[in-house]
């Protein structure tokens, strides 16, 4: 036993010696310890979620934990626009997609917006324990490109219209760490028309702190911006793409004067 931990103690050692003087080799100790972490914090309360499976409240217990492992490897946010939340009513949510790393902005979301539940590629479903957790947190899972996708999304225009879902997607489609949102998909907007709900938009400011391609994770702050409801009333199909452009160019530059704020402040960490 006393070997066992004199290696143990040698190895915590090296880590953080590593940490400390090597910029990729603190990529990837921060990137493993977002990976376990969450896969641990994400999945404990499984037992309480069966007691009400499918319940988007399932996540605030996963989420309370994952805000905690954020603060530990260095991420902080500030909230704007709370005042912009209306949980009266159903809304599809569109949030800027720029990492695996987007988990911790939706445990900041989940506790500010009642009853939201989050559109998935649906291998995220296959990856066990962690996504049966989100199945039973309400995760909607949907073949990207798949004709199955579009029935799965007009259950959902239902239940935002009757039950006051928040519906949360990622208009862009994919991931990314540019200054340029990426273009647009529609079928958010169309599932906003069915179900005569308003658009959503939150924006998150970059990673200025996370670069994959130079292996650089340091320390960083993001800013979270609620944005006014854009309505839909009174506009039909033929308005969907005057919809998305609208909605694109309100967060575009919502995510570049909040970026440009933040930047300042990473710069001189």
């Amino acid at each position: 036993m006393a070997a066992i931990n004199v290696i143990f103690g040698c190895v915590m050692a090296l880590l953080i010696i590593l940490f400390t003087i090597s910029s990729i080799a603190r990529y990837y100790i921060k990137f493993t310890l977002f990976i376990v972490l969450s896969l641990i914090f994400s999945t404990a309360p499984l037992p309480l979620m069966f007691l009400r499976p499918f319940d988007p409240k399932n996540a605030l217990i996963p989420a309370a934990l994952l805000r905690m492992t954020a603060r530990m490897i260095g991420i902080r946010w500030t909230v704007r626009g709370l005042e912009n939340v209306d949980d009266s009513r159903g809304a599809v949510v569109l949030l800027n997609h720029q990492s695996s790393l987007d988990l911790y902005v939706l445990a900041v979301l989940w506790p500010l917006m009642a009853r939201c539940t989050v559109v998935s590629k649906r291998s995220l479903q296959y990856l066990v324990p962690f996504g049966t957790a989100t199945w039973m947190w309400g995760t909607v899972f949907i073949d990207r490109g798949a004709s199955s996708a579009r029935s799965v999304l007009n259950k959902q225009s239902e239940a935002v219209k009757n039950h006051k879902r928040k519906l949360l997607l990622f208009p862009e489609g994919t991931r990314h760490g540019g200054d340029k949102l990426l273009p647009f998909r529609k079928g958010a907007f169309h599932v906003a028309l069915d179900a005569g709900a308003p658009i959503q938009p939150v924006v998150v400011s970059k990673y200025h702190f996370l670069d994959s391609e130079n292996r650089r994770f340091n320390s960083g702050e993001i800013i979270i911006t609620i944005m006014p409801l854009i309505e839909t009333e009174g506009t039909n199909k033929d308005d969907i793409s005057t919809l998305v452009e609208t909605a694109q160019n309100k967060m575009q530059e919502e995510f570049s004067r909040t970026s440009e704020e933040t930047f300042p402040r990473f710069s001189m960490h």
